[in-house]
């Protein structure tokens, strides 16, 4: 299995590839895992995750940079392949963004991104939360119980989405989208390459998701 981990010249690249790594490792799969910014390599990956951190204009922006890069994610997406957003990877997935200016996003979940509505609570929204989802809602969240704890940090989340296209919220001043797959393309707001055991087993579900 070929697993690209895109390079749009943001953070935790290396990070999210050793967690991928120690995932496929304990699931017993046999996986290559690159960093690459290579439209080639990301339209023959068999799975593709994309790390965000930083401001959503910001990794828009570095994807743009590398003429083919954004084509390559709908190509491989649209053939099929699984893809994987963490953070800003997962907003970027959206119709739009709204922070500081209006930038377009993939378009592939309903909804926008905007400020957290989280009145009298510190932005960023930083820490372990737990997760609320239907149980057995999907097969990323095999194995995962009700009420696990995930890392996140972000001042803006998904709004005005479909409740169907969410398979997990946490709660921040209200109910906030965590987790979201429309078809075989999923996010995760928390940084699940930082949550420890339990990112694993996220990850190790993704590299096993056959949507």
């Amino acid at each position: 299995m070929r697993v690209a981990v895109v390079d749009y010249g943001g953070g935790n690249l290396a990070s999210a590839a050793r967690a991928l790594r120690e995932a496929a490792r304990r699931e017993g799969v046999d996986a290559t895992v690159s960093v690459t910014a290579d439209p080639d390599a990301v339209t023959r990956a068999d799975r593709i995750v994309l790390p965000g951190q930083g401001a959503f204009a910001d990794c828009a922006g570095g994807l743009s940079a590398t003429p083919g890069l954004r084509d390559a994610l709908d190509t491989a997406t649209n053939a099929g392949r699984p893809y994987l957003g963490i953070c800003v990877g997962m907003q970027l997935m959206a119709h739009r963004g709204l922070e500081s200016t209006v930038t377009p996003g993939f378009g592939w979940l309903e909804g926008e991104v905007a400020i957290l509505p989280a009145d009298r609570l510190r932005l960023p929204h930083m820490g372990w939360n737990s997760l609320r989802f239907e149980t057995d809602a999907h097969a990323l969240l095999r194995g995962i119980p009700q009420g696990e704890d995930f890392y996140f940090v972000h001042s803006y989340a998904l709004r005005d989405y479909s409740e169907g296209e969410v398979l997990a919220y946490t709660d921040y001043g209200g109910a906030v989208p965590a987790l979201v797959a429309a078809g075989n393309r999923a996010g995760t707001q928390f940084h699940v390459e930082k949550s420890q055991e339990a990112g694993l087993r996220l990850l190790g579900n993704f590299l096993r998701w056959s949507p």
